[in-house]
């Protein structure tokens, strides 16, 4: 019932307003950027009892509560809530209704309803009932009358006897579950106790439209793309998809229908439509128009592409009936036409002029071949181009990085698991073999919808299933939603007679996706993780009572290395430590994040971490210093270092870590601990 439709919007509504996770009101930026309500209404219900009891409910968009004034002698105005009504009694004759929305802000807008109030039965009752163009199944009617304030309709489907209210001369609509004749049935209602009726057996028909999105996602390289409209891409600001050139007199019109989630341009009974960009775009660096078209009666598209210079330029593309068809035009068709393509500012599309027929488009952007070279092997970053596929639902894609907070990257991988199979997922292919061995630590930056989800990692040989070989199937599962965080996979199961060149990523093993935002992930900077695991020999020097050496790892719980770095802190300076000389520079930039296997005999140790350079003191350059503190005594745990201060222009050879700096050690099990695979992002 309507009511209740706006009783739940009011919910919808106050939710969003107030369900955010800080609760504190020191961030008011939405103060700036409020608007006032909009598409203010009432719904007027009368008792039929000859009192001239009116119910008024208003509602908006936007709006916490409502000043209503009646239209009578009533001298003050009644203040509603957003979802409740207001009942007043009127002597008959006809009234202005004024509904005033107010929002959060304070902000309001306004609208003048009529009423008018009788005793008598409705009269001249006419009722128009029509299917929707643009929602299948969907039926509005719209009904008149003369005496009456508002009308029910009893659509007559079976077990849904709940009629759907409206005020008199506006329009109501309903969507069937099947397709099929039904009896409709208008009540015109006024303040009488009588009331007047009109039914008419009515055909509710089926929109024949897509069931599934394009099969063809986009995967080329945001930087290789002029995007129109497309939710894998950044779409040029300011496009219009239905300017008005005539072609509304023609039956033709226009909606953005939504599959699901994934939005795509519809065009009904199309004779021509433009789209109009903001600002004339230059392509003359792209090769082709890309476009996915369904369509369930329209046999060809003619697509135009229309310069500032010198006019338009056609191209006819034949349309697969009730399937996508993928379409790329090559620029080149336009120009050898002779049309300039430096100044394009709209675009044209022509269907069967005197069939009509309804065409669907998504994936509608402008790309050329890649100018990146493909790159391989660990790291991956994404700022270049690399070697995707996909398999049983999968989708993978280059695309601009949507949440920069967390991660500065410019590009990032978008994962979908699509309504395929459990294991549907991707794989990044590379030239040469990735280098790995048992227990490598991969790590890689993911950007989850939710907590929980579980990433798989495995890497495989170049066999074509089912004589692939691989590595064990490693798990991670995201602890944070819509933000990024470092996932960490230690591969296991390597046949060290293989070469590995595929990385394979599934998300949610054994459950089928659904192609949703719940369903999307993004992942960057792929790395192997450890750059100092001590299992070889590394330059270690101390200084002023410090001491370090490589020994065999005393606790292998939590820690299956088997050598690791002792540090001890003996009687001599506060600020005792000991430091790792590298022979190439350490490759570490501002915000770089160091994590340290660190045990410690107590909790509450603090331990000190920076980079030096390789001048001898007092001519030492070095980052900040920083500090972490162990939490767990007498077992391993992991120690995070973002380091700050990097001077760019300095080449860093050594790590220097300093224990509880500032208290005089004694070289006793207390001033003690181990360390172990100091690695970087």
């Amino acid at each position: 019932m309507k009511t209740l439709k706006y009783i739940l919007s009011a919910i919808v509504l106050l939710t969003t307003a107030w369900g955010c996770e800080d609760n504190s009101f020191d961030n008011l930026d939405f103060v700036e950027s409020a608007v006032a309500p909009t598409n203010v209404s009432a719904l007027f219900g009368v008792t039929q009892d000859n009192t001239g009891s009116v119910t008024i409910t208003p509602n908006s968009e936007g709006a916490v509560s409502y000043s209503v004034q009646y239209g009578d002698d009533t001298a003050e105005a009644e203040t509603v809530s957003q979802g409740e009504s207001t009942t007043h009694i009127y002597a008959e004759g006809s009234y202005n209704v004024v509904i005033k929305a107010i929002g959060i802000t304070g902000l309001s807008s306004e609208i003048t309803l009529p009423l008018e109030v009788s005793f008598k039965a409705p009269e001249n009752l006419e009722v128009t009932i029509a299917n929707d163009e643009a929602v299948s199944k969907q039926v509005n009617v719209t009904a008149t009358a003369d005496y009456a304030i508002s009308f029910d309709v009893y659509f007559g489907e079976e077990g849904n006897d709940d009629p759907v209210s409206g005020n008199i001369g506006e329009t109501v609509s309903y969507v069937y579950t099947e397709p099929g004749t039904y009896t409709i049935r208008v009540v015109a209602k006024g303040g009488a106790i009588e009331t007047t009726e009109y039914s008419q057996e009515f055909e509710a028909v089926a929109i024949v439209q897509p069931i599934a999105s394009a099969t063809t996602p986009p995967t080329r390289n945001v930087n290789d793309v002029i995007s129109v409209y497309s939710s894998k891409y950044t779409d040029i600001s300011g496009v219009d998809f239905n300017p008005d050139w005539g072609q509304s007199g023609q039956g033709s019109s226009y909606a953005e229908f939504d599959l699901n989630g994934d939005t795509m341009l519809q065009y009904i009974n199309l004779s021509y439509q433009g789209i109009q960009f903001a600002a004339a775009e230059d392509l003359s660096e792209m090769e082709y128009l890309h476009m996915d078209v369904w369509t369930a009666d329209v046999t060809t598209i003619e697509t135009s592409l229309i310069s500032l210079t010198n006019g338009e330029k056609p191209v006819v593309s034949e349309l697969n009936a009730d399937q996508w068809t993928s379409i790329d035009i090559p620029i080149s068709a336009f120009t050898d036409q002779g049309l300039t393509v430096a100044d394009i500012h709209q675009l044209k599309f022509v269907g069967d002029p005197w069939a009509g027929g309804t065409v669907f488009i998504d994936n509608l952007y402008f790309y050329r071949a890649s100018t990146s070279e493909v790159s391989g092997s660990l790291p991956i970053d994404f700022q270049s181009d690399y070697v995707f596929s996909s398999f049983d639902g999968g989708s993978i894609a280059t695309v601009e990085n949507p949440d920069t907070s967390g991660n500065t990257s410019a590009n990032v991988a978008e994962l979908i698991k699509g309504d395929g199979q459990t294991w549907a997922g991707s794989k990044i292919t590379v030239e040469e073999p990735y280098d790995i061995s048992e227990n490598t630590v991969v790590t890689m930056k993911v950007w989850s919808p939710r907590v929980g989800l579980n990433v798989l990692m495995k890497f495989e040989d170049e066999a074509v299933w089912p004589d692939t070989s691989a590595t064990s199937e490693i798990t991670a599962t995201t602890t944070v939603a819509n933000a990024w965080e470092e996932l960490s996979f230690t591969i296991t199961g390597v046949d060290s007679s293989l070469y590995y060149y595929n990385l394979v990523l599934i998300m949610d093993n054994g459950t089928v996706g659904n192609g949703s935002s719940d369903y999307t992930i993004y992942v960057d900077d792929i790395s192997i993780a450890t750059f100092l695991d001590f299992e070889e020999n590394y330059a270690m020097s101390s200084f002023d009572g410090g001491s370090i050496s490589a020994v065999e790892n005393p606790d292998t719980t939590g820690n299956t290395s088997t050598t690791v770095a002792q540090l001890v802190k003996g009687a001599g300076q506060t600020w005792a430590g000991s430091k790792i000389t590298v022979e190439e520079p350490f490759d570490i930039e501002e915000g770089t994040t160091i994590k340290i296997k660190v045990w410690s005999p107590r909790a509450g140790l603090n331990l000190l971490m920076k980079f030096e350079d390789a001048a001898a003191w007092p001519d030492t350059a070095a980052t900040d210093e920083i500090t972490v503190a162990t939490t767990v005594a007498n077992s391993w745990e992991e120690l995070t270092y973002n380091i700050t201060g990097v001077d760019s222009n300095i080449d860093y050879y050594n790590l220097v870590l300093i224990m509880d700096n500032g208290t005089m050690g004694d070289g006793t099990d207390n001033y003690t601990i181990y360390v172990d695979d100091i690695s970087q992002n």
